[in-house]
């Protein structure tokens, strides 16, 4: 049986449909739900397999990148969450859905009580940055990421990406746990701006929670699903697949192997 994803919206969510075609792709059963249907109960979380926050500007990040759409899931939904979780399943966050997550709660592990540890800030930059990006994959212990070639090619588009830590031992306890999970990268040499596209600490694009079955990651995964879509893919010649589909086919595989 297909696991069945709930691609979770919220008004200013634009990259839902993107995200539900990749997981069709991978071979799941996406559904696009509205926040008010979980909140009004006619829809159940528990029904679901895999939870998907897309990237996009939830509620015109008026206050801060993510941050209502965060406060609806901590204060409305923490107990169905914190199931959700419990029962090992599944969540994933783009880009948005990277900032919905440490801001709700979810990331870098799942607690509603403590404050924030780490975020996601404006750029060193200063402005919006919207390119494509190498990553290293710094660790498989994330279900997502499992078995996934060393170097993909993602891209960026987000103008509070710079990831940062409440304080060194944070970024220790990441490193120690093995939970970061995508860096930025440069295979040609030092990874700066624009390899870098927004001064995140120790070039952290991804993390996972400590049990690796919650993944937020800045770059779009779910833009790069089939290979014509790489930008120079008709000077280098398409790949079976774009780099993305197999985070998206890993999450699947996590209930049907």
């Amino acid at each position: 049986m297909k696991p069945r994803v709930i691609v979770l919206r919220a008004a200013g969510s634009n990259c839902d449909v993107e995200t539900k075609y990749a997981f069709d792709c991978a071979g799941a059963d996406a559904e696009l739900v509205h926040i008010n249907r979980l909140k009004e109960k006619s829809v159940r979380l528990s029904d679901y397999q895999i939870l998907a926050i897309p990237g996009g500007f939830t509620y015109g990040d008026d206050i801060s990148a993510g941050k209502v759409l965060a406060n609806e899931l901590r204060y409305g939904l923490a107990d169905q969450l914190t199931e959700f979780h419990a029962n090992d399943k599944l969540i994933l966050g783009i880009c948005n859905g990277f900032q919905v997550l440490v801001k709700a709660g979810l990331l870098p592990a799942v607690d509603f009580t403590k404050a924030q540890s780490v975020t996601l800030t404006f750029n060193d930059s200063g402005k919006f940055e919207d390119r494509w990006v190498h990553l290293r994959v710094a660790a498989d212990k994330c279900v997502f990421a499992r078995n996934m070639p060393a170097s993909v090619y993602f891209p960026v588009a987000h103008a509070e990406g710079k990831f940062v830590v409440h304080d060194a031992g944070v970024l220790e306890r990441l490193k120690r746990n093995q939970q970061i999970v995508f860096q930025y990268d440069n295979p040609f040499g030092r990874v700066e701006y624009p390899m870098n596209p927004n001064g995140s600490v120790d070039h952290i694009a991804g993390i996972c929670d400590p049990q690796g079955r919650i993944l937020g990651l800045m770059p779009h995964p779910e833009r790069h699903i089939d290979p014509t879509q790489h930008p120079q893919w008709t000077r280098l010649g398409a790949a079976e697949t774009g780099d993305g589909l197999p985070l998206f086919r890993n999450a699947v595989r996590y209930f049907t192997d």
